[in-house]
């Protein structure tokens, strides 16, 4: 039994590879920092050996390859290690295409905003039709007991991150994965800490683009310019455009839940006009693998939504708390117009903690009171450590914006400003540090607007 030690484990790629190798007949070990949920859980179920730290090379003696997260870079003692001893290493991506998805039919799917749930709705509609695909997905779906696993036909279903491959290939991940089809749902300036401007992430959308066979299809939103800008550097495949725009070939017209795809009537499944669009777009990339359109629409109602997508958490003093990954302006108006859209009597209450590399770096802090206009009221966890000013950045949103340094401060401010019948959005591409459970805690205890 050929043995993979992979560096990195705990994130959400490398973890679901970890299954996908087991899977496949290979003997999996690991090393990581402290493992958390629902990571953690899934190595422990799928029957992983994690070891926790990098101060050693854990399992070098009898591993054929070590597998190295992009997390990791020179100094870390695992990976010194492993180039001291001149062990054979490669990246996940790397290691993924050439062992399990050669020979297969790779449904990737690309963006800035909407990979998981997209991907999650590809995945689903080719199983609802009977197509049992492989996934590897970066988030927990919840039509399936993992993030990840091979399946048992050609079809492979990947979210395709543009993020870079590990500290010895710059490339994005995505160039690896030589996708038959293509979805490219929306691209915009993001991951601040590897790209410069946003050229720089068309160019490797472009590289993406290149690797599609002639005989493959990309299922693009025409309504986005970027993606107009990426596609006019060249395109040899089928286009399969979608959008408002009249010169798509697939038009979504519609609003609320009564949308329609070039006159085919569907109900997305969350609501807003971009999970309109994330359905479009999965309805397409079925199609272009066999499934007839108004097979997935049926198919549609069988959703169940994935883990952190307006993920409802919990009620308490008749206050709802809803989780949500959303840590971009353009994610969070979208979740925020999304909810504006359903029929509710209270206020919407937004939580955002300002997490991701691209937020910390305060490039769109510009940005930040436009898209929390639509909340009846915003708190912001204000970090001390980040080199910007979140008051200043939400000054726009006048008395409707409160900040805290802490947690602890927020859930405070949360808890004196909610009411029942208040809905609470708690948006972060992180833990959060649990503000979920605690918020809950804090309003079953004293009550909302105690």
């Amino acid at each position: 039994m050929s043995h993979l030690h992979i560096l990195g484990i705990g994130g959400t790629f490398m973890a679901g590879l970890a299954v996908l190798a087991r899977q496949a007949g290979y003997r999996v070990t690991g090393q990581d920092g402290p493992l958390y949920p629902p990571m953690s859980a899934v190595l422990a179920e799928a029957g992983i050996t994690v070891h926790t730290g990098y101060e050693t090379l854990a399992e070098a003696e009898s591993a054929e390859t070590v597998v190295i997260g992009n997390a990791l870079s020179r100094g870390n003692p695992a990976v010194e290690a492993t180039l001291n001893r001149g062990l054979d290493y490669t990246s996940g991506p790397d290691w993924l295409a050439r062992h399990l998805l050669r020979d297969r039919w790779v449904i990737a799917v690309a963006g800035t905003h909407g990979k998981t749930t997209t991907a999650s709705l590809v995945a689903w509609l080719l199983d609802a039709a009977g197509l049992a695909p492989g996934f590897l997905i970066g988030g927990l779906p919840g039509n399936f007991e993992s993030s990840a696993r091979l399946g048992r036909s050609p079809f492979f279903v990947i979210e395709a991150d543009e993020y870079d491959t590990a500290f010895f290939d710059k490339r994005s991940k995505f160039v690896h994965f030589r996708p038959r089809t293509l979805v490219l749902n929306n691209l915009e300036y993001d991951h601040a800490d590897i790209f410069p401007d946003l050229a720089a992430i068309e160019r490797q959308f472009h590289h993406l683009v290149r690797t599609v066979p002639g005989t493959g299809g990309i299922v693009v939103n025409a309504d986005d310019r970027a993606l107009g800008r990426v596609l006019a550097q060249g395109c040899w495949s089928e286009r399969i455009a979608f959008g408002g725009q009249t010169a798509a070939a697939y038009r979504l017209q519609g609003e609320g839940g009564d949308w329609r795809l070039n006159g085919q009537r569907f109900e997305p499944p969350l609501p807003g006009r971009h999970n309109a669009m994330n359905t479009a777009a999965a309805l397409l990339a079925a199609r272009h693998a066999g499934v007839p359109l108004d097979q997935s629409v049926a198919a549609l109602t069988g959703f169940r939504g994935v883990r952190r997508r307006l993920e409802w958490r919990g009620e308490a003093s008749g206050v709802t708390v809803l989780d949500d990954f959303a840590h971009h302006p353009t994610a969070i108006a979208a979740t925020l117009e999304a909810l504006r859209a359903e029929p509710a009597g209270g206020r919407l209450l937004a939580v955002l903690e300002p997490r991701s590399n691209t937020m910390r770096q305060g490039v769109h802090a510009g940005h930040l009171a436009t898209a929390l206009a639509a909340a009846d009221e915003a708190f912001v966890l204000a970090d001390p450590a980040l080199d910007w000013d979140v008051g200043a950045a939400l000054a726009p949103l006048a008395a409707r914006a409160t900040t805290a340094p802490d947690i602890d401060g927020l859930i405070e401010r949360i808890v004196a400003a909610a009411a029942p019948g208040d809905t609470v959005v708690v948006m972060s591409n992180g833990a959060f540090g649990g503000i979920h459970d605690r918020l809950l805690e804090a309003f079953g205890t004293t009550g909302a607007g105690a």
